[in-house]
This record gives C-alpha cells, structure tokens and sequence, in this order.
C-alpha cells in the first residue's frame, strides 16, 4: 500500500490537520508527529498511520476508516466516535473511547482513567475497546452499552487489571476482565460472575482480531478465565430516583 507522507516536525495542529484533510490521499503516513491534536477528527474514509505521539483527541468524532499509531497516545482517544477504527500500538491516557457509540478501539498497552465513561450502542452499532494491558480507576463509568474487554496480559499476580471505581454507575453492555479472581468491592447496581458460552463467543471474535492486528498467540490469549460485570437488571438505580 502506499501511502502519502507528511511530516509533521515543527507543525501546529491546525496545519497539520490541513495539510491532512487537503492532500487528497486515502493512506497517509504521518511521521514526527509531536503532540499535534485533533488527527483524524470526524474522519470516516482514510487510513492514517501514525509515528510519534499525537495530542490530545485523536480521532473525535470518528466515522470510519481507520488511525493506527506506532507508539502512545495522550488523552481522549475517539472522544464520541461512531465508527471506523483506532489501533494504538503502546499505550494511552485518560478519557479513551468517551461516549462512542460504534467502531472499535485497540490499546496494546494499558489506559488510563475513566476509559469508556458513557459508552453507549446506538441503532445497530455496538462499540468496542480492548485494551492489552491494566485499566486505570473508573472504568466504564456510567456505561450504557458496547463491550470492553481487559487482557491484562503483563500481569503475573492473576489479579483483575483494573484499578478502584470499575464499572460505578453501570447501566448497559458488558466489560470483561481475564482474571483468576472475581473483582471486588464493585458498586452497587453491578453484578460480576464467570463469562458463559455466549459471552464467551463473543469475546473470542473481538480477541481474535486483537491477537492478529499484534501478532500474539490466541490460544495462549484465551488460555486463562474471564470474568464479566454486567448491570444488575434493567434499570438497576430507580431506587435513586422519582418515577417519571
């Protein structure tokens, strides 16, 4: 594939994001990149590749196409994205995936805090984060739908790869978590058990395109158990509230 270069040492983000939107290509590769924000904002047809480390927002607002970066990413990673797909291949900050509501996005690494906060399906996309690594405190939080998916796969100790205030405030879709231990100390409103046959499927599909686009072994991927949270019912906090 060739793609068209752009480098982006000593450029602004709004010149780089120029230079992006107007050169016409499909496949770009943007090299020296240096904490530029915004890349790839509402995007839906291009395929960037990424060597550096872009700012803040990567891929807001995503529609399709495809961001892939050869490092770390900072905050706001597919900040309300729809669509299309983002592949970071170290690790990111916080705030990852806010609200998206389709497309998938792919961390190697660890994340930060509050990755996946209002999370939400919306018609008939599902959107889904899997991150390679251990997740940072208030994961999910007020998750409304999609999946996320937790490998912890530099962890040794068997314990759940995330921090304090996972899934606080969950109301929809599903996270799941390769651990020998259940987690603990989980809100209220948030049941977690042993992911079964469906669950299971689905989470394989997901893992298998993972393992693939970072060349690691599925079957030693899999080779371990998966806990999943889930709400607990429908409306699991009308306690809280006033019927309306």
């Amino acid at each position: 594939m060739k793609r068209t270069t752009i480098d982006a040492a000593g450029l602004g983000f709004a010149e780089l994001n120029e230079k992006i939107r107007s050169c016409g290509a499909k496949h770009i590769l943007v090299k020296n990149c240096l904490g530029q924000r915004y890349i790839a904002d509402a995007a839906s047809d291009v395929d960037i590749f990424i060597e550096g480390v872009p700012g803040n927002a990567l891929g807001a607002y995503l529609e399709g196409g495809r961001v892939e970066v050869a490092g770390d990413a900072q905050e706001a990673v597919g900040d309300t994205m729809n669509g299309g797909e983002i592949i970071i291949h170290g690790s990111c900050g916080d705030g990852a995936g806010y609200a998206m509501r389709g497309g998938r996005i792919m961390v190697r690494g660890d994340i930060g805090y509050r990755a996946g906060i209002h999370m939400k399906e919306y018609g008939g996309q599902t959107p889904v984060m899997i991150v390679g690594g251990s997740a940072g405190s208030f994961l999910g939080e007020y998750q409304a739908g999609g999946m996320i998916i937790v490998l912890g796969l530099d962890r040794l100790d068997g314990l759940p790869p995330v921090h304090n205030f996972c899934a606080a405030g969950m109301y929809g879709g599903r996270i799941f978590l390769r651990t020998e231990k259940l987690p603990e100390r989980l809100p209220h409103g948030v049941n977690a058990g042993w992911a079964g046959d469906e669950d299971m499927r689905d989470l394989g599909r997901q893992t298998a395109d993972f393992c693939r686009c970072f060349s690691l072994a599925f079957d030693e991927v899999m080779n371990g158990r998966f806990a999943v949270l889930k709400p607990a019912g429908n409306n699991p906090y009308e306690k809280l509230y006033v019927n309306n």
